[in-house]
């Protein structure tokens, strides 16, 4: 069994794979803490494993992504410690054996989840994506006709959106993510809803559609060609409420992961 795990600005998810299968086990969420101590770490995280119904001692390999430098060492220590089965951290090292591509000297300055995301768009898809991401940051990735990272755009998540509100404006407060029913707020809270929620569809429609236009003026393609993908925490909330999106993962990521790892098996045997 596989362990794929995404450490995160917010939070760390995971998922297992079970042996020969496409389906996976994901785990609730975990906190992104980089204080938070290892011991500890190790009781949620087995915690998460048991509530799950999963038997730590079939995890038989195990892989990660991390955006998080502070964190990436001792959490997979912890999973080690916990497992017995060391992860492969996914970096610059492995790119070569992926069915995606990149200039060498951006290589180090991408992240890891949009490498991870990008080669789960080109193994399922093998075309053209665009590939919008709903977690801590909003992110759009765009990889084109032969599998290159063309080009990435990123802009304040959701949550990020409202705690800046509720940080920088005396008369603002935090309220609950939820798509207000009227872009209309009738009071703070779904006038606060209202710009978050319905601003994130408008940037997400106005970003992909610039992202299409030059991938199509770049490369030559049709608009109809490309893909556009939603995934990441909170493409639930968002996706439904445009037109735009071809296809809703939110555990994309997690396939990408596992897809490196079988490369990555594949090129040792």
């Amino acid at each position: 069994m596989l362990l794929a795990i995404d450490i995160g600005n917010s939070t760390i998810g995971a998922a297992l794979f079970p042996e020969n299968a496409d389906s996976l086990l994901p785990l609730e969420n975990i906190p992104t803490d980089a204080q938070f101590p290892r011991g500890e770490y190790a009781a949620v995280f087995r915690a998460r494993l048991q509530s799950s119904g999963a038997d730590p001692r079939k995890i038989t390999a195990a892989i990660a992504s991390s955006v998080v430098p502070a964190l990436t060492d001792p959490f997979l220590g912890m999973v080690e410690e916990c497992t017995g089965v060391k992860p492969l951290l996914v970096n610059p090292s492995l790119y070569h054996l992926l069915p995606v591509t990149m200039p060498e000297a951006r290589a180090a300055q991408i992240g890891t989840d949009i490498v991870c995301n990008a080669v789960e768009a080109r193994a399922r898809f093998r075309g053209p994506c665009v590939i919008v991401n709903f977690g801590t940051a909003l992110t759009f990735t765009a990889v084109g006709a032969a599998g290159e990272i063309l080009g990435a755009a990123i802009a304040p998540g959701l949550g990020i959106a409202l705690r800046s509100l509720a940080s920088g404006a005396a008369q603002l407060y935090t309220v609950p993510l939820e798509v207000p029913s009227s872009p209309l707020g009738g009071d703070t809270v779904s006038a606060i809803q209202s710009g978050v929620v319905f601003g994130a569809v408008g940037l997400a429609e106005s970003l992909v559609g610039r992202f299409i236009n030059e991938m199509c003026r770049i490369e030559g393609l049709q608009k109809d060609s490309i893909q556009v993908i939603a995934t990441g925490g909170l493409c639930g909330l968002v996706a439904p409420l445009t037109g735009i999106f071809g296809h809703v993962d939110p555990y994309f990521i997690f396939h990408g992961l596992r897809r490196i790892a079988q490369a990555t098996t594949k090129a040792r045997t």
